[in-house]
C-alpha cells in the first residue's frame, strides 16, 4: 500500500524547507514516523538499545548523520535535543532534523525549551477528509477568511456510518481490521499505555486497573466540562477510602504527557466582553475510538442508546462521541490554517459553543455539533448569543451536523455535515 497524504503534510511541505528543526508530536501509532520519513535522508531510531546505548554514551553522534535526519522517539535520549538545538545554532538553513515523540520528556529533561531554534507540530489521528470516507467540499480556511460564501456539497454519510467512524478509529495502522482485531489491538494499546508507557514517565501505578478505571471515567466525560474531582468518584464507586485529588491529577499529568489526552480549553476573548465564562476544558481522548473501546461500546450499542455521560453537559454518549470526531476533525485543519480551537460555557451552563476557532487577529469561527440531520431555529440560539456580543469579531458561524446537504440558512448560519469538512 502506498503512503496516505496527511494534513500535516501540507504544513511540513511550507515549513520545514525554511525551518532547520521540526518536532511532531502525538500518541503513538498516529503516523508521526511515517510521515516524517518522507522527507528524511537518514534515521536514527532510539528505541532500538543498540541506537540508544551509543547515542546516550555520545549524544554528538547525531551530528554526523545524513540530513534530513529523522530522529525518530527522541525523548529516550532528552540530550539529543540540545545537540540539536546547538547544531540549528551553528547553521540555520532549512530542512535538517526532524525529532519525532510519542512522548513529551519530563520537566527539566533537556537544558532549553528550544524556543526559536525548534518548531512544533501536533499530530493527531486522522480526520475524515483524510480517511478518504467522503468528498470534502467545505474548506474551514475559507470559512476563516469571513468571506462568508455560498455553502454547498453532498455528504453520503449517514449517522450508522458516523458511528463508523467513532469506533473504526483514526489511527492508520488499524483502518481495516476485523470488529474483533480492532477491539484486540485498542485493548493492547491501552493496557500498554498503562503498563509501560506511563511507568516510563516516572509515575509507578501500584494498581493499573485503577488507572484504567480513571480513564474510563474520563471516557465517559468526553465532550464535557466535567471536574476532575468527578471524574475520581466515578472511577471509584462506592469506595470510602477514595485517591486523594493529587492521584488524578498525575494521572491527568501523565496521560497528556503521552499525548493520549487531548482537552479542548476555554475560550474567552480578547478584552472579555462576555462575562461568567467557565474556565474548565473540555474532556476529549485523542481518538474517539479509545472512549468507545473504554466504555465496551459497540457501534450498535451506541445507536442503541447506550453509554451515560458523565458531566454537565446533556445528551447521549453517541452524541458526545460524536462531537469528539467533530472536534478531530476540526483541530486539524485548524492547525494547518494558524488556528486555535477552544470552547465556550458559561459557568451557570445558559449559553454554550462547542468550538471556536480562533486566528491570529483573535476573530473567531463559531461552530456548534449537532447530532442531527435537520437543523431548527432552535439550534442556532446560541450563535445568535455569540454574534450579538462579538459582533464583527465573528468570521462566520455554522452548524456540524449529520444531515445530507451543505447550506447557508436565510440568517446567515452555515449548516455543513461532518464529513464534508476540508482543509
Amino acid at each position: 500500500m502506498g503512503y496516505t497524504r496527511r494534513i500535516l503534510d501540507d504544513e511540513l511541505d511550507e515549513l520545514f524547507p525554511q525551518v532547520p528543526a521540526i518536532a511532531i508530536d502525538g500518541p503513538k501509532a498516529v503516523g508521526k514516523t511515517t510521515t516524517a520519513e518522507q522527507r528524511a535522508h537518514g534515521l536514527l531510531r532510539l528505541d532500538s538499545r543498540a541506537n540508544r546505548e551509543s547515542v546516550q554514551a555520545d549524544p554528538e553522534l547525531v551530528r554526523s548523520r545524513a540530513r534530513p535526519l529523522l530522529i525518530d522517539e527522541w525523548q529516550k535520549v532528552p540530550e539529543v535535543w540540545d545537540v540539536v538545538r546547538r547544531a540549528v545554532d551553528e547553521d540555520r538553513s532549512g530542512g535538517q532534523y526532524l525529532l519525532v515523540g510519542s512522548a513529551a520528556p519530563a520537566p527539566g529533561a533537556t537544558a532549553h525549551s528550544g524556543a526559536g531554534r525548534i518548531g512544533r507540530l501536533r499530530m493527531r489521528p486522522m480526520t475524515l477528509s483524510e480517511r478518504g470516507v467522503a468528498e470534502p467540499t467545505v474548506s474551514l480556511r475559507r470559512l476563516l477568511s469571513g468571506a462568508r460564501g455560498p455553502l454547498d456539497g453532498s455528504c453520503p454519510l449517514r449517522l450508522a456510518d458516523y458511528t463508523q467512524e467513532i469506533i473504526a478509529s483514526g489511527f492508520p495502522g488499524l483502518r481495516g481490521l476485523s470488529a474483533r482485531a480492532l477491539k484486540f489491538q485498542l485493548d493492547s494499546y491501552l493496557r500498554n499505555a498503562v503498563d509501560r508507557d506511563v511507568p516510563e514517565q516516572g509515575l509507578a501505578v501500584r494498581k493499573p486497573e485503577s488507572m484504567l478505571a480513571w480513564l474510563r471515567a474520563y471516557a465517559a466525560a468526553t465532550s464535557s466540562t466535567a471536574s476532575y474531582s468527578s471524574l475520581l468518584d466515578a472511577a471509584t464507586p462506592g469506595q470510602d477510602d477514595k485517591p486523594a485529588r493529587s492521584t488524578s491529577i498525575a494521572y491527568r499529568d501523565v496521560l497528556t504527557q503521552l499525548w493520549l489526552l487531548d482537552p479542548v480549553p476555554a475560550w474567552a476573548p480578547p478584552g472579555n466582553p462576555l462575562a461568567r465564562l467557565g474556565q474548565a476544558p473540555q474532556h476529549h481522548l485523542a481518538d474517539p475510538a479509545l472512549a468507545a473501546r473504554l466504555l465496551g461500546l459497540t457501534s450498535d450499542a451506541l445507536l442503541d442508546g447506550d453509554g451515560t455521560p458523565i458531566g454537565p453537559q446533556a445528551g447521549t454518549m453517541l452524541g458526545h462521541l460524536f462531537q469528539s470526531l467533530a472536534a478531530l476533525c476540526i483541530r486539524v485543519p485548524a492547525q494547518a490554517a494558524e488556528a486555535n480551537v477552544g470552547h465556550l460555557r458559561t459557568r451557570n451552563g445558559d449559553h454554550e459553543i462547542d468550538l471556536v476557532v480562533v486566528r491570529d487577529d483573535g476573530k473567531v469561527l463559531a461552530i456548534e455539533v449537532k447530532l442531527a440531520t435537520t437543523v431548527d431555529d432552535r439550534d442556532t440560539t446560541h450563535l445568535h448569543w455569540l454574534a450579538g456580543h462579538l459582533g464583527d469579531a465573528l468570521l462566520d458561524a455554522i452548524i456540524v451536523n449529520t444531515g445530507p446537504n451543505a447550506y447557508r440558512r436565510p440568517d446567515g448560519i452555515g449548516v455543513v455535515p461532518l464529513g464534508l469538512i476540508a482543509p
